[in-house]
């Protein structure tokens, strides 16, 4: 099997203006000098572990940059999962869901043992995978979880679009025959599915939905294309182009909660080289310093400003949330 490097990204609106630069600079106020939004802490119902940013591909605009030679963050081991999830049951919180994500999450060994972990304590777990070659290697570790486990365990496959053009322009000729058979494997399997796609530039949600429910069919995949916990569409994240930054006024503009928002009930732990882990705010902003909250999960309850394109676009905008 030959993988390619992806082209130009379908997703993209075209002719779309780039980010004017005065935005998203000051945590506190925009650029027009109104009062930034900011989200509170409502009680951690995800945690999110970065198993490590190097991936078996790159696709063409991956908000992590993922790819088989980025290892900005370097593998979470077992012990590390271990100790924040120690951390929650010493604190008594009722974290229902621990998510897993990259890179590639089965591109790390231990991954197995960490799945094994949560779902012991009796958490859910949501795994974000691609389901290519890295997780094949772990089917006999997957089998003997979804015996042991049941549903708790749910795996969510990338597949950028219901067409293998669209999906391969963003992820690299090759990639969607071996993430196709993947899925059918966990779906022979009975282990709990879901998808993760996204709609091209003017297709709607709806057109989407019924395009996806009838690869499913054809796949002999059972997932529900209606139900947003089962396929989940993301908005595009391009931070370079041009989006509103989101005010105190909006709120009531929008007709919002700001506890909808990920950075209300969620946190992501990562591992930077030479580094203890840390908790940082958003699984989509592993990188910038106003997002990192500390060492501890105790210590990262403070609010969260939004101060990043990706807040206004895939959250606030775009409704969408990484949590299952």
């Amino acid at each position: 099997m030959t993988i390619s490097a992806p082209g130009p990204s379908p997703f993209l609106v075209p002719a779309a203006l780039p980010i004017d630069p005065a935005k998203f600079r000051d945590p506190h106020v925009t650029a027009r000098g109104e009062p930034r939004a900011g989200v509170a802490f409502d009680g951690l119902r995800t945690l999110w572990f970065n198993t490590g940013t190097l991936c078996n591909i790159a696709c063409a605009h991956c908000y992590i940059e993922s790819s088989p030679t980025n290892d900005a963050l370097i593998y979470l081991g077992a012990a590390d999962v271990s100790r924040y999830l120690d951390e929650i049951d010493a604190l008594g919180w009722d974290t229902g869901e621990i998510g897993f994500t990259g890179g590639e999450p089965f591109m790390n060994r231990e991954l197995p043992a960490m799945l094994g972990d949560a779902l012991g304590r009796g958490r859910r777990v949501l795994v974000l995978t691609n389901a290519m070659r890295p997780m094949r290697r772990f089917e006999t570790d997957l089998l003997g979880l979804r015996s042991r486990h049941g549903d708790r365990l749910t795996l969510r496959v990338s597949l950028d679009h219901h067409t293998q053009a669209a999906h391969e322009a963003e992820r690299g000729s090759g990639t969607w025959a071996p993430a196709i058979d993947g899925l059918q494997w966990l779906g022979r399997n009975g282990i709990r599915l879901a998808v993760a796609g996204r709609h091209l530039a003017g297709e709607t949600d709806a057109q989407a939905r019924h395009a996806y429910a009838a690869l499913f069919a054809s796949l002999g995949i059972a997932i529900d294309a209606q139900d947003p916990a089962r396929l989940t569409l993301f908005p595009e994240m391009d931070a370079r182009i041009d989006v509103p930054e989101i005010t105190d006024a909006c709120w009531g503009i929008l007709h919002q909660r700001p506890d909808t928002l990920m950075c209300a009930s969620s946190r992501m732990v990562v591992k930077r080289r030479g580094q203890e882990p840390s908790v940082v705010a958003c699984t989509l902003i592993p990188y910038a310093a106003e997002f990192e909250l500390g060492s501890t999960l105790e210590g990262a309850t403070g609010r969260v400003m939004l101060n990043h394109p990706h807040c206004a676009r895939f959250c606030v905008l775009g409704g969408a949330s990484c949590s299952g």
